[in-house]
């Protein structure tokens, strides 16, 4: 037997055999690959889908806090009894209020709250909380000394700004942070203004950071009364 054609023989078998290799391993690298790609797919469709839910979510929350600062307006006015000093300021229209002016220890005891005022004995932090009592200015003051060294409560000299222009008017404090403890100890974070009103003095107050923008921006910037 001829050596030459049987080794020309074998060449179609070790051809066919390179062939079938070739053609098993293409077809792995073709599933692997058509298996990444659904994969990539079907994570590439999930983090869309994340990223879409967020963005909604963001736009949610923008259009709900342009609704609730568009809500606000036209503004609500509280003018006080001229015996007590005719105290007036604006708060938003989306609060309601509850107004006690019947003690003469403390002829106006006030708290506000957007929607609808919940109890006054709930524990709730009020977005704004008006007080004129008949204890003295330096005796309201005294209350804070501890907090104020403790460094829980800060205070600085304050005036509202539509009374700075005004005569006798006596300069009050702004205190910050924790303003008033709650029944399990913690304090409400909030700005309270102290100030002198005839022989009376006025607390007016924010219990929580939340409506420090109102309390600021609409709150103070339209108190007024006659010292």
């Amino acid at each position: 037997m001829n050596p030459q054609a049987t080794k020309n023989s074998r060449w179609p078998l070790i051809a066919a055999i390179i062939l079938g290799v070739l053609l098993v391993v293409s077809l792995i690298w073709g599933y692997g690959a058509y298996q990444n790609g659904q994969d990539y797919k079907n994570n590439s469709d999930a983090k869309s889908a994340t990223a879409v839910a967020a963005a909604e979510k963001v736009q949610a929350a923008k259009l709900q806090a342009q609704f609730d600062e568009a809500s606000k307006s036209p503004l609500k006015t509280y003018t006080g009894p001229t015996t007590y000093g005719s105290i007036s300021f604006s708060y938003p229209k989306s609060w309601s209020a509850y107004v006690d002016e019947t003690s003469a220890d403390e002829p106006l005891n006030a708290y506000f709250f957007p929607g609808q005022v919940p109890g006054t004995t709930s524990n709730t932090a009020f977005a704004l909380r008006v007080e004129l009592v008949s204890d003295a200015y330096a005796d309201v003051l005294q209350q804070f000394d501890s907090q104020v060294t403790a460094g829980t409560v800060t205070a600085a000299a304050y005036v509202p700004p539509k009374m700075k222009s005004v005569a006798n008017v006596q300069v009050g404090t702004m205190f910050t942070g924790g303003i008033n403890q709650n029944q399990d100890g913690s304090y409400q974070q909030g700005q309270m203004v102290v100030i002198k009103v005839r022989d009376k003095t006025l607390k007016i107050y924010t219990e929580s950071n939340d409506y420090a923008a109102d309390f600021t921006n609409t709150v103070l910037s339209s108190l007024t009364f006659i010292p």
